[in-house]
């Protein structure tokens, strides 16, 4: 249950670029409490390679009893090439499916927008993906990530109606926040599983979403169209492994991954988490984009239902890419705590705007 006075945030900054972005982030959220009138409490665990490193276990007993507890979860970033040779339930990956697991997180959503300020970034051309605006609902703790039997040289992908259902429904709920249009990614052409996967989206869609336009795409065209003509969508309704896939194609449209965060949810905590990597080759020169990560912490506020401070974030974070502050990332010279800065500044002058529109 989230407290209706303090909101309690377990922290794991991870790996890598983790500590630096995470920290930007926990800036801008305290800020975010103090501006307008919320609290907020945070608590810090390893999680990851350094929690293997530490406990010889990426997930502790005492980080998962920590995030049990919390209201909601803010991760950083996890790996690197220092635990390459791990394998099985050692690998620092493997605690985050545990994770997922252990909260009951079900649904994983990553917003994709590419700003016409950053447009010039993508790989693609400016008119091709400028404005791009969609949203990836992925499920995340069935498929063939968890199938059960598996071993070496095989996997299961599975679902049962009731997981198909939910994340659908997810999807659709969205949808009817935005533009009110899903496409379901399946490869029902070649899989069981996907057949019953497009079934089902059909008919929760038939029964309570009539008013939401759905359509199909495999897996395969729906990659291709995201590069050719990624403004034609909306929500993406898709499955663990193709919305894995999926999403990190998705994530190149802005040009850079540090743009982008995510969260996951369905369960009783959330876990808000930006898109990118460890990035261990960068880690310690204070450059590594922050931007995804307090956005990711934006989306921990929704969550929470501290709307007018998520959206408070939202708008310092596009008055700073407008002002044309950049990270190396994106072309700029800022350091990753001056990006962090800049925020919280916008945050709060905006919070003082609208105290005082209020007085007047």
């Amino acid at each position: 249950m989230h407290s209706t006075n303090v909101h309690h945030i377990v922290v794991l900054p991870g790996d890598g670029i983790g500590p630096e972005v995470t920290a930007e982030a926990v800036r801008v959220l305290k800020a975010s409490a103090r501006s307008f009138g919320f609290g907020l409490s945070f608590e810090t665990h390893d999680f990851g390679g350094i929690a293997l490193d530490r406990f010889g276990d990426p997930f502790p007993e005492s980080t998962q009893d920590a995030c049990l507890r919390a209201d909601a979860v803010l991760l950083g970033a996890i790996g690197g090439h220092r635990w390459d040779h791990e394998k099985g339930v050692r690998r620092p990956e493997r605690g985050l499916l545990t994770l997922r697991k252990s909260l009951g997180v079900f649904a994983n959503l990553r917003p994709v927008t590419v700003p016409y300020q950053l447009a010039t970034r993508s790989p693609l051309r400016v008119e091709r993906v400028a404005g791009t605006d969609l949203l990836i609902v992925r499920e995340l703790t069935g498929g063939i990530y968890f199938g059960i039997p598996r071993g070496t040289g095989f996997n299961t992908m599975c679902y049962t109606e009731a997981e198909i259902a939910c994340i659908a429904s997810v999807a659709f709920r969205w949808a009817r926040k935005r533009s009110k249009r899903v496409t379901s990614v399946d490869k029902a052409n070649v899989l069981e599983v996907s057949q019953l996967w497009r079934e089902v989206v059909t008919t929760v869609h038939r029964d309570s979403y009539a008013d939401v336009t759905l359509d199909h795409l495999y897996v395969d065209n729906a990659a291709m169209q995201m590069i050719l003509k990624p403004r034609q969508f909306d929500v993406i309704l898709t499955a663990n492994l193709f919305g894995d896939i999926l999403s990190d194609l998705a994530a190149t449209l802005p040009g850079s991954l540090g743009m982008l965060p995510s969260a996951s949810l369905g369960g009783r905590t959330g876990v808000f988490e930006p898109v990118h990597g460890s990035a261990p080759d960068i880690a310690g020169d204070g450059i590594a984009n922050p931007l995804g990560a307090i956005l990711s912490g934006a989306m921990l506020l929704d969550d929470l239902g501290e709307d007018a401070a998520a959206n408070a974030i939202r708008h310092s974070v596009s008055d700073v890419i407008t002002a044309g502050l950049r990270t190396p990332d994106l072309g700029g010279t800022s350091s990753t705590q001056e990006i962090g800065a800049h925020v919280e500044r916008g945050l709060v002058a905006s919070a003082d705007a609208r105290l005082i529109g209020h007085d007047t």
